[in-house]
């Protein structure tokens, strides 16, 4: 199968020969896409060696990075504003198709294409592929039922860029003392297994008495020279170890309780998650979703497992036909106030307006706590590293200023 640029001649629906270049991954697919524009193909000419599109090759070997958030988010931008200026859905897809860079979202956007030209809706197309999550499918066939395709992608692309911020700000705020913290383990490593054997040399020559704090930093120093080589594999096993299990089923449970009490990174993962799930809530039921569908999509969204357990139990609530402020007014991590300011909402018929005022009051707390945090932690890990280098070099020159003093 080759995938790249296909050369065609024909004639266009006003009778006129045409020619030029298509991308496709075989002839059947290009001439489903010419028939599409109206071309009635006469030649076509498969792509050389030379001509094949690598990036889709990989893609179909399955080599290729899925595309995230940003490209989907920039992807679902830029079909609003040509939905939005009043070109056809199918015209406005091969537009993005033809332009878009990355391989994999470039592969997804022409499975689309043929479909919704197959006659499906835009929804059922996308849901078929990897990459457009249940919430997005949701959106989109809500919007085409409704006609306002073009505001639920505003509200879609508002709420991606406001997710991938979130993030990018958690990011940024581990990345700087996680940086600080490896620096430092390198150097105090190399103190310990370069630096202190030179001294422990000079000790032994003079034959004087080491001191108590001394003689733990030489033997700190000997464990690391004896048993580095040792204790790189047994922290890389046991990290991997790890990593493999918080991503079963009861390790992801077990960790998301566990980060969940910590202090001050726990305060983060609530408010962020509630941040997330309350503005989630407000653009489904925005969009025209039903109350019951929109709390099951949130639900299957969420990835922390407790929040997520938690919000089962209000589902369930719902459906027996309880107010969603009662259940949620039984977890414990649920401010009274937001409680409130729900009940008002759906006392007076805008939950959805109620839910965007509490995920922002939500989101801005969140950055005030990454804020605060990076102020606190910064210092900490400075101070800390600073102790553990200076605690090295006074203990290693305490015996010479004990001698030159006895002197």
């Amino acid at each position: 199968m080759a995938v790249g640029k296909y050369k065609y001649k024909g004639i266009g629906s006003d009778g006129r020969k045409v020619e030029g270049e298509i991308d496709g991954r075989d002839i059947k697919e290009v001439k489903r896409t010419l028939r599409r524009r109206g071309i009635r193909v006469r030649k076509l000419v498969a792509p050389s060696i030379l001509d094949v599109d690598l990036g889709m090759l990989m893609v179909e070997k399955g080599l290729a990075k899925p595309f995230g958030m940003a490209e989907l988010s920039r992807f679902t931008k830029q079909l609003t504003i040509l939905i939005d200026a009043g070109v056809p859905i199918l015209e406005s897809l091969e537009i993005l198709g033809k332009q878009e860079k990355n391989p994999s979202l470039k592969t997804v956007i022409k499975n689309v294409i043929d479909e919704v030209g197959q006659g499906k809706s835009l929804n059922e197309a996308m849901a078929s592929q990897k990459g457009f999550s249940r919430l997005y499918t949701a959106l989109v066939k809500a919007g085409e039922a409704a006609g306002i395709l073009d505001t639920v992608l505003r509200k879609l692309t508002e709420f991606m860029e406001r997710q991938e911020a979130i993030k990018k700000k958690v990011k940024g705020a581990m990345t700087y003392p996680a940086i600080v913290v490896v620096i430092g383990v390198v150097v105090t490593w190399g103190l310990m297994v370069f630096v202190v054997p030179q001294f422990v040399g000079m000790l032994q020559e003079s034959g004087q008495e080491i001191p108590a704090v001394t003689q733990f930093v030489i033997d700190v120093s000997d464990f690391f020279r004896e048993y580095t080589l040792t204790l790189i594999p047994l922290v890389a096993g046991s990290l991997f170890a790890f990593l493999n299990y918080i991503k079963t089923r009861q390790g992801k449970i077990s960790w998301d309780r566990f980060v969940m009490k910590t202090p001050l990174f726990g305060d983060i993962v609530i408010k962020g998650g509630l941040s997330g799930m309350f503005r989630t809530l407000a653009t489904m039921l925005g969009a025209g979703v039903p109350l019951i569908d929109s709390l099951d999509i949130c639900i299957d969204t969420m990835d922390n497992t407790q929040m997520s357990k938690d919000m089962k139990i209000v589902k369930e609530a719902v459906v027996k036909g309880k107010s969603i402020t009662e259940p949620m007014g039984r977890i414990k991590y649920f401010p009274p106030l937001v409680n409130q300011m729900i009940k008002v909402g759906e006392s007076t018929g805008n939950l959805d307006e109620m839910l965007i005022k509490v995920a922002d009051v939500f989101e801005q707390e969140t950055n005030d706590t990454i804020d605060n945090l990076t102020k606190l932690i910064e210092p900490l890990i400075l101070v800390g590293l600073g102790g553990i280098i200076g605690t090295v070099l006074i203990a290693m020159y305490l015996p010479i200023f004990m001698s030159a003093g006895g002197a």
